[in-house]
């Protein structure tokens, strides 16, 4: 009985165990082809890529037949497994360098995501990808990745989300994509394709995002597109797209994401576009849009964007435009509209920006705009707006810029205006402004800008002016009535580049404070009353005679100009008076005469004393107000402060020469680089350096040491710059002491300024200016630990029009890979020195290993014990996986919101080092993420930031910095 019970479970044993054996097998040699697959592909890649993928290998004896061992990938980084086989592969920002030829896709059956982004990978994206035929995701952005979109990607039947954002893609859209049924995200954005926009991608009726922006597609919006009734994100801004968009885009009622700026659009704005309610941003900028804003956009409730600027639209945008009580940012500018400001604006308890510049907009400026208290940006300029400006507006306290010129406006200036503090940008000229200008003009700390000219102004200049110590671009209160002296205050302006006092009645002599405003570029006070010598200034002296015409009896060295008769010119180093009058000439000239006849005959007897007497008498004079009269003198006295350059007055040497401090005869303190020519090939071209030095002598910025000239000598050339307390930031951080005095926010604030002074040299020059050898010993910081860039010896002004081909220059372990194959010099090589400066900073030494000419912005192999761990998509998400091997050790951990700052520091360090120059950002996108208040990781973000801002090329380009001291500038993102 036991036998007959038995036997049937001995008989199912039997049979059952080789069929699971048999399974076990070719389970088994599945996951080993798996691994061997991989493992192949690793080999493949460039080699310094197996230390991020250690973690795949094989044991040596896997090929042995003395063990069984079953090898699977499934724990190794980036993999993931279902059912023991591989259905996962994630290396996102580990570094990857090379191509997809030598990866067998077919050798990965089960393969259903694939997410590459971010590395360094190339060449074309082999057809062979169509064996993934389970693969639903396949993330391959931010690479190098070029040529045709392969057309065999429209059999992948499975694929749901397909992104090839940021590469080199050429050719068309294929139009096989519109095969992918199933497809729910389509990124091609950021590319180099040509052509129309398929029809076929109407058929992706599952689609949620289509991002085809910035390539060069051409050709109207497709009717097809009304099929994508889901879509939610589309963004076409960028590209040369034209015709009238089809009335089938009504049907996208779902959108919360529009982007159609930058191309040629023309027609009517989309009716229904927020029938949906739940549209978010709406940029349509810069296109050819006509006739009136629909009804949908008027009552679109849920709107926090809205861009129609730079378009034809007409209309009354008193009626037009209803409230939005979440929206942030409005801009209107550039269109036909008429109609009143309506008191409703008020109401947008959220709103940031306004601009409704250059329409037709009459009536006057509602007081009720003081209840939009988070107001940073107004602009009413170029309309027809009446009445006085409300002193109301004196509330709006996050108020940045005040846009007001070209109006119709009265009255007088408020002085509540003065209340607003963070206020840097106030333009109120051409408009019917009277009375005088208030003292309160003088309480703006952070002003760059001041232009209150073509208006009726009477009255004096107030002194008070010459407190605004950051007044940078201009100061313009021409054609006014002005009358009275030029204040001597004026003088302290020594940021100033532009200053124009033209068209008034102003009298007197122009002050000789003027000497020392450096930072002029230009200068206008024609047709006033001014009289005597024009001030020892090179801007004075270069400006044409236009800029002194119509005054009462100016004279001075200008062709056109009087000669001054009566003025002893000191240019040659006598530093007497600079201004005597007719009256006394006669006199002082017999004293002089006698005084000479007595010095000659003194210093032929004491020559030595000679030259001390000379010294002592320049005391009054700085040194630098006759610097292109007489570099010669200039040179000698440098020489003899530092006795002939002695190593005791050495403060720091280079690869170009040496640094020394100078006390100068005049009681300034400088800081002298001597540049050694004869050894220097960069230099061999004389006039080319002194034209090179001439341009940076311009530059004015708050984190640059201001170059305040040279001087060429057969054996050496020499910088000055002015000379910093406490010295250079590389010295600062290998001493421990100083070293933690350099707290987090010190640190944090330092690494701001020099990306602001980048971010200048970059883009507020013309023409732009490459540093070449940004590095710790070429940043200087003052008393109070404010950063200044310095060393310009290997600066070069950046050729639009040639190859920028140069020496290598530059500091070991700050130049970029690059440079040392190609010799060409761009802005790119200055962001990767940034970004290993910026990770320096903040591990308070070189980054060394972490970094090299091939490694990317990566994540760091967690598996490697000699490298810091970090993980990109958890920086900004939580502080503490900041690994502390990435910190100053010297330094406590950071707080909450310090360590917030310092991760983003890191992140964007990393994307700076990228090998590729391409893919690095530029330093505007360094300080739009830098700025705490405008920062973001997700693209979505960036995308509006570049949309917002690729057309307002118009405004004042030194506005676009990152001040720290500031949380309201606006950067552009090109």
């Amino acid at each position: 009985m036991l036998a007959q019970t038995l036997y049937p479970l001995f008989l199912s044993l039997f049979f059952c165990i080789p069929l699971k054996f048999s399974l076990l097998i070719n389970f088994a040699g599945a996951t080993q082809h798996e691994a061997e697959a991989l493992i192949k592909w690793k080999h493949s890649l460039h080699s310094q890529n197996h230390s991020f993928l250690s973690s795949w290998a094989l044991p040596r004896d896997v090929l042995s037949a003395k063990h069984s061992t079953i090898i699977t990938p499934c724990h190794w980084l980036g993999v993931g497994c279902d059912n023991g086989s591989v259905t996962r592969l994630n290396l996102t920002n580990v570094g990857l360098t090379g191509t997809l030829y030598d990866f067998n896709f077919s050798s990965l059956p089960n393969l259903s995501y694939l997410d590459l982004h971010d590395n360094n990978l190339f060449g074309n994206i082999p057809s062979s990808i169509t064996n993934l035929t389970k693969l639903t995701s396949l993330h391959l952005g931010d690479n190098q990745f070029s040529g045709k979109i392969p057309s065999e990607l429209g059999k992948i039947s499975s694929l749901k989300n397909l992104n090839l954002i940021n590469n080199f893609f050429s050719g068309n859209i294929p139009f096989s994509l519109g095969n992918l049924s199933s497809l729910s995200l389509l990124i091609l954005g950021n590319n180099r394709l040509v052509g129309t926009i398929p029809s076929e991608l109407g058929h992706l009726t599952l689609l949620n995002e289509l991002r085809i922006n910035l390539n060069n597609l051409t050709g109207p919006i497709p009717p097809s597109i009304g099929n994508l009734r889901g879509l939610k994100v589309l963004s076409v801004y960028g590209n040369n797209l034209s015709g009238t968009l089809p009335k089938e885009f009504d049907k996208l009622t779902n959108l919360t994401l529009c982007f159609l700026s930058n191309n040629t659009i023309s027609g009517s704005l989309p009716e229904k576009i927020c029938q949906g309610g739940i549209l978010q941003d709406f940029c349509a900028s810069n296109n050819r849009f006509s006739g009136t804003v629909p009804k949908g956009l008027k009552n679109c409730t849920s709107l926090t964007r809205l861009r129609l600027d730079r378009n034809h639209l007409v209309g009354n945008i008193t009626e037009d435009f209803g409230v939005y009580p979440t929206v942030d940012y409005i801009d209107l500018s550039y269109n036909n509209f008429e109609g009143e400001i309506s008191s409703n604006w008020a109401k947008c308890k959220n709103m940031t920006s306004l601009k409704i510049s250059d329409n037709f907009i009459t009536g006057k400026i509602p007081a009720e705009l003081r209840e939009a208290s988070k107001l940073h940006f107004l602009d009413l300029s170029s309309n027809r707006l009446v009445g006085g400006i409300p002193k109301e507006l004196g509330n709006l306290q996050s108020l940045f810029n005040l846009t007001l010129s070209n109006n119709k406006l009265s009255g007088s200036i408020p002085r509540e205006l003065g209340n607003l503090l963070d206020l840097a940008y106030l333009d109120l000229g051409a408009n019917g402004l009277e009375g005088t200008i208030p003292e309160e003009i003088g309480n703006f700390p952070k002003m760059i800008y001041l232009n209150l000219s073509r208006n009726n102004l009477s009255g004096d200049i107030p002194w008070q002016i010459g407190n605004l110590v950051s007044l940078q671009v201009l100061l313009d209160l021409s054609r006014n009535s002005l009358s009275g002296t030029i204040p001597l205050q004026l003088g302290n302006l020594d940021n100033l580049e532009v200053l124009n006092l033209s068209h008034n009645h102003l009298s007197g002599e122009i002050p000789s404070t003027f000497d020392k405003l450096q930072s002029l570029l230009l200068v206008d006070v024609s047709y006033n009353n001014l009289e005597g010598p024009l001030p020892y200034n090179k801007v004075f002296t270069n400006a044409p005679l236009e800029s002194f015409l119509g005054n009462r009896a100016l004279c001075g060295n200008i062709t056109g100009l009087i000669p001054c008769p009566a003025t002893l010119n000191i240019s040659k180093g006598n530093d007497k008076d600079h201004r005597v009058t007719l009256i006394t000439a006669p006199i002082i000239g017999v004293g002089l005469l006698v005084c000479i006849l007595v010095v000659i005959a003194f210093c032929l007897m004491k020559g030595e004393r000679r030259v001390k007497t000379r010294k002592v008498d320049s005391r009054r004079e700085n040194m630098f107000s006759i610097w292109s009269f007489d570099g010669k003198l200039v040179y000698e006295d440098i020489k003899g402060a530092t006795e002939g350059f002695d190593a005791k007055y050495c403060i720091g040497e280079g690869g170009h020469g040496s640094v020394y401090k100078a006390v100068l005869s005049t009681g300034q303190i400088v800081a002298v680089k001597k540049l050694k020519t004869v050894q220097n090939p960069s230099f061999e071209n004389q006039k080319d350096f002194e034209t090179e030095i001439e341009a940076l002598t311009k530059i004015r910025h708050r984190n640059i040491v201001k170059l305040q000239g040279f001087c060429s000598h057969a054996q050496h050339s020499l910088l000055v710059c002015e000379y910093l307390e406490r010295g250079s930031l590389g010295k600062l951080l290998v001493n421990e002491t100083e070293a933690i005095e350099l707290d987090w926010e010190k640190r944090i604030n330092v690494i701001k300024g020099i990306a602001n002074a980048l971010c200048y040299l970059h883009y507020d020059c013309s023409p732009p200016i490459i540093h070449r050898d940004v590095s710790s010993n070429n940043v200087l910081l003052d008393q109070d630990y404010e950063a200044r860039v310095s060393d310009f010896g290997t600066a070069r002004v950046l050729s639009m029009d040639s190859s920028n081909l140069t020496e290598l220059a530059g500091t070991y372990g700050y130049i970029a890979p690059e440079l040392a194959y190609t010799m060409k010099a761009t802005k790119k090589c200055d962001v990767y020195s940034f970004g290993v400066l910026a990770l320096e900073v903040i591990m308070g030494s070189h980054p060394g290993s972490l970094i090299s000419p091939t490694s990317s912005s990566s994540s760091v192999d967690s598996t490697s014990s000699s490298s810091p761990t970090v993980s990109y998509t958890s920086l900004l998400g939580n502080d503490q996986l900041i690994s502390k091997d990435l910190l100053d050790n010297r330094l406590p951990y950071p707080s909450s919101e310090v360590a917030h700052e310092i991760a983003v520091i890191i992140k964007v360090a990393f994307e700076c080092i990228r090998p590729d120059p391409h893919m690095r950002p530029n330093m505007q996108y360094v300080c739009y993420q830098l700025v705490p208040t405008r920062r973001t990781s997700d693209p979505t973000e960036i995308e509006k930031v570049v949309s917002e801002d690729e057309s307002s090329s118009q405004g004042t380009r030194s506005m676009r910095s990152c001040s720290s001291s500031s949380s309201h500038n606006r950067v552009d993102i090109v």
